[in-house]
Parts: structure tokens; sequence; C-alpha cells
């Protein structure tokens, strides 16, 4: 008979023994690696171990998101955007990994939706009459996106079905172009981050015609809805959020998700997140988990509705 040894259950073992890695399917610099390393220090001092961010961009954050799948050290999660969860699984003829099944949803960092924007026009011109005439010329009128499959091409064709017009779509390689190429004329709008307009726009440039949201936002408080406009339904915004293998204990998930929600709420991260221009909903995994599925649906029935694919 052994004496003298307490059985202590999953739950109960100490966790985590090593330092947490979060992996980032994006380059440093860019937004989910910002965000990456805002939460690293205080989820370091709440787990008393060390955590250290670590960037595998490339393939549409693929990479990234297939290594955060396949983790097996138990103590490994990562910071993805919105794409490989709920629209790559459409896009791509094939993935590593399986959204709906290889990730487990541990906390909504931040959302923000895009910016509507145009060209300056040269007289003054009401919403009612702007729209209208993107009614009558049809596909006479393009918009840019930062390439196939993006939240500007999927947002805009959702709105272009909302509102019964027609730009016609040209991918470019990045914002910038983008802007440049609206106010040289190649193109008329686009959806964008209001990190990328804001400039343009308050310079007098472009013209910000409405936010992609649902609601309006306190990132862009003057912009009316995507509601307001008339383009019932229509809800995109780009978020961040905190994803775990599948595989990692519920236990282990469970406190991530509690201790992730507590700094999030926390306002010196939210403020930090705003001037961003990024805002906390529901950070926790309930929540995240609901997104997820909602989002997914939204952009599945776009990408099948206009035969999407990237090869």
């Amino acid at each position: 008979m052994v004496v003298g040894v307490a059985l202590v259950s999953p739950a109960q073992e100490p966790w985590p023994t090593k330092p947490i890695r979060i992996i980032v399917g994006y380059p440093a610099g860019s937004s989910p690696d910002v965000q990456a390393r805002l939460i690293a220090e205080p989820l370091a001092r709440a787990l008393g171990q060390s955590v250290v961010v670590e960037n595998k961009p490339g393939a549409s954050s693929n990479i990234g998101a297939d290594a955060i799948a396949k983790a097996e050290d138990g103590h490994t999660i990562g910071v993805i955007g919105n794409g490989p969860l709920t629209s790559s699984k459409f896009l791509y003829a094939k993935l590593p990994y399986d959204p709906a099944t290889d990730f487990a949803p541990i906390a909504l960092i931040g959302t923000a939706p895009l910016v509507w924007v145009t060209a300056k026009p040269a007289a003054e011109r009401s919403l009612a009459s702007f729209i209208s005439q993107l009614k009558a010329d049809g596909d006479k009128q393009a918009y840019g996106s930062v390439g196939p499959g993006s939240g500007g091409h999927l947002g805009m064709e959702l709105l272009k079905q909302a509102l019964g017009i027609g730009p016609m779509h040209v991918p470019f390689n990045g914002g910038p172009p983008i802007l440049n190429a609206i106010i040289g004329g190649q193109v008329q709008m686009s959806l964008l981050p209001a990190s990328t307009v804001n400039p343009l726009v308050q310079s007098g440039k472009l013209e910000a015609v409405a936010v992609s949201s649902a609601k309006r936002t306190p990132l862009a408080p003057t912009l009316p809805s995507m509601e307001e406009i008339g383009a019932k339904g229509v809800n995109i915004e780009v978020w961040n959020a905190v994803m775990a293998p599948a595989r990692m204990p519920a236990a282990h998930q469970a406190r991530l998700s509690q201790e992730l929600e507590k700094i999030l709420g926390s306002r010196e991260i939210r403020q930090k997140l705003f001037l961003q221009g990024w805002k906390v909903d529901d950070a926790s995994a309930k929540g995240l988990a609901a997104r997820i599925q909602q989002d997914t649906k939204t952009y599945r029935d776009i990408i099948v509705r206009n035969k999407i694919k990237i090869d």
C-alpha cells in the first residue's frame, strides 16, 4: 500500500510550467503584433511566467495559424485576425488547418470597422444623391481593395448587394496605392481602416462616407453607420483574437480566458487600444466564439454568391 501520495487532478496541476509563446502570423509592427506585445507583459505578470511573442508571417497569415493549430507543447497560443478564422476556408481550395476544429477561442482583443472613402467632390452633395448616382452608374465606377478576399473586398461586395450599386473591384498591393488611385481618379472608392484614411480625410483630399459597422462607433463618432445609410444587414469589422490549439486542456484555456478578460477590461489597455484605432467589445471566450460563428456565415455567403477564390 502506498501512503502519503496525493492525487492531483489536471485542473489542480501547476500551470504554466514554462514560458508562454504567442505566435503572430503577421510581421513585426502589424496590428496583431502590436496587440500581442501589448497583452504579453500583463499576461506574464498574471501567469507568473514570461511571455514571448514570435512572428511567423506569410501566406496571408496561414503559416502562423497553422503553427498555432499544430502546437503540442501546451504553452503556445496565438493572435489571429478574423480572416483565417472566418473566410479563409471558403477562399482557399486547401488549408493546412481547419478553423472550425483546430482552435479554441480564448479572448477577443479588439474590433474596428472600415471606413468607406471616396474622392472629395468638387461641390457639396448629399448622401442620398451620392448613392443615387452610384446606382445610376452601375459598373462605370470602381473600388479598390488590398486583394481578393480581404475585408475591404468582401465588405464592399456586401455593401453593393445591400444598396443595389455596382462598382467594379480593382485589387491593389496595399492601402497607400489605393489612396493614390482614388485621388488620381483611377478608382472612385474603397473600404479601408480609419488609421489608413484619416490623414487624407482630415486634409480634405478624401471624403469619409460611412463606417462599415451596423451601428456608429466611438472610433469615428461623426460618421453614419451602415444602417443609417440604408445598407441593412451590413456589419463588417476587422478584429484580432487570442486563440489556443484545440488540444490544450480546457482548464488551461479557461485560465487564459479569465486572465485576458481581466487584462482587456482594464482602463489602461482599453485606452491604449483605442488610441491605436481599436475598441474592446465582449472579450470573453464565449463572445469570441459567437463572433466567429456569425462572421463565418456572413463571409461564406458573400464568397459563395460572388464565386471568390484565391489560388
